[in-house]
């Protein structure tokens, strides 16, 4: 069931939040040791957070009453411990709630647990030395990263919701590559974990992953404090890139195909959008520009969680050593979403959409052991297209599409503030089938 759905059944006393809470629990205990979504899980803990739902006067306006919201490792939820995805940090519980976890207990979800993710959450994959995750899908393969327990969570059913943060795809390439809907808000829409002014210099963003729009929507809204309400009518003027940002990159062609259909989707029936095939104006030294900023934060995040090098794998001493190096400004970024902004109002697009990923997720466990340089290269060529727009600070979320039975995620992008439009276009995609081998005419076309 949906997030909305449930909260229905709980609001009308034809489900109770505990019974909610067992049947996910059920699900947990049935799936979970293969699939390794959660750090931990404290059952006794859910099913009394449960019934307190079930005890609120006001349950029956709750947009979330009963909802089981799994959260990502890098947020304190009290009584759990936040490991950061690392055998180094301490294990000992978080004293309170952080404020995002505040704000959907307070709507009426109920936490079931904690989710993993890479160390320091700094790769596109979910493989530590705390522990694995594989993709529930197809469990040969990994989920992605960093917020690929989350992901896999939601799409094994041990979840309705789960809580992601991104600072360079970390909730849309597990969405993309587990067939669900991930939202990384503009900057500013959603409190940052730690109550943050920011974090990765500007980059890092948290948000929703789910099954559907509407259920990423609804706890959008309740992440921001502000509804986010669907349109009825999609997009009326698209552009389409199939650009690889990175040198080395190479595009699918199920990729391909996905983000050429899902185009044509948009564009088909009365009303349809017009969609022209264009290239944003990406800068020169966009990756250098991310890195920089991405090599400095987790020098930050290691120094802030007081970890010496020598307590973490031997790629992440790396980054950080590295980053304590960069001296990253303001100014190319400025420049860049002004750039970005600018490009889309002259040719009146309402969002842009991508590729998510290159291909197919890589397989589960494969990257363990790597080096820095060997794990950069494997993640630049896998996760090229998610970058720019945490540089930017612009709103992007992945909604999947169908390639011969198979959940194949796309991209949209569009200007501050306009997550409700992205969520409504996202809408008509999910889980649509789009042919295999569509071709894009390099034209505009209605």
């Amino acid at each position: 069931m949906g997030a909305a759905e449930i909260a229905a059944r709980v609001h009308d006393g034809w489900s109770s939040a505990v019974d909610v809470a067992r049947a996910h629990l059920a699900r947990i205990e049935s799936r979970d040791g293969v699939v390794g979504a959660f750090q931990v899980v404290d059952a006794r803990r859910v099913l009394a957070e449960a019934e307190a739902v079930d005890g609120r006067a006001d349950r029956f306006a709750l947009p979330l009453a009963g909802v089981p919201v799994a959260v990502k490792d890098c947020v304190d939820v009290a009584g759990y411990p936040t490991r950061h995805g690392s055998t180094a940090t301490s294990d000992a519980p978080a004293r309170r709630d952080d404020e995002l976890v505040k704000r959907l207990r307070a709507a009426g979800a109920v936490v079931i647990g904690k989710t993993r993710m890479p160390e320091l959450a700094i790769w596109g994959f979910t493989q530590s030395r705390l522990g694995d995750t594989r993709n529930p899908l197809d469990e040969a393969l990994d989920p992605g990263g960093s917020s690929g327990g989350s992901a896999a969570a939601v799409a094994a059913g041990m979840a309705t919701l789960a809580l992601g943060t991104d600072g360079g795809g970390s909730i849309r390439i597990p969405a993309a590559y587990c067939g669900l809907v991930g939202v990384k808000p503009g900057s500013g829409v959603v409190p940052l974990p730690g109550k943050a002014q920011e974090h990765w210099y500007g980059m890092s963003a948290a948000g929703p992953l789910a099954r559907t729009a509407a259920d990423a929507a609804l706890m959008l809204g309740v992440l921001r404090g502000e509804p986010v309400v669907l349109g009825e009518r999609g997009p009326s003027r698209i552009v389409l890139s199939l650009r690889v940002p990175s040198p080395i990159g190479r595009l699918h062609p199920d990729h391909r195909s996905a983000a050429v259909g899902a185009a044509a989707r948009l564009r088909a029936g009365p009303g349809g959008a017009v969609v022209t095939l264009a290239d944003p104006p990406y800068p020169a030294g966009l990756a250098l520009q991310w890195m920089r900023r991405w090599h400095a934060g987790v020098a930050q995040d290691l120094a802030a969680l007081g970890l010496d090098p020598s307590d973490v794998e031997r790629r992440t001493a790396a980054v950080a050593r590295r980053g304590r190096r960069a001296r990253p400004g303001p100014r190319a970024v400025r420049a860049w979403r002004d750039r970005m902004v600018a490009w889309l109002d002259d040719g009146g697009y309402d969002l842009m959409m991508s590729p998510a990923v290159a291909g197919p997720a890589p397989a589960a466990g494969s990257l363990h052991r790597r080096g820095y340089t060997r794990t950069l290269l494997a993640q630049t060529r896998q996760v090229p297209f998610t970058q720019a727009w945490n540089l930017a600070g612009l709103p992007a979320m992945v909604a999947p599409v169908v390639i011969a039975g198979r959940a194949v995620g796309v991209q949209l992008v569009g200007r501050p503030g306009s997550e409700a439009a992205l969520l409504t276009a996202a809408a008509r995609l999910e889980h649509r089938p789009v042919p295999v081998g569509a071709a894009a005419s390099p034209r505009s076309y209605a």
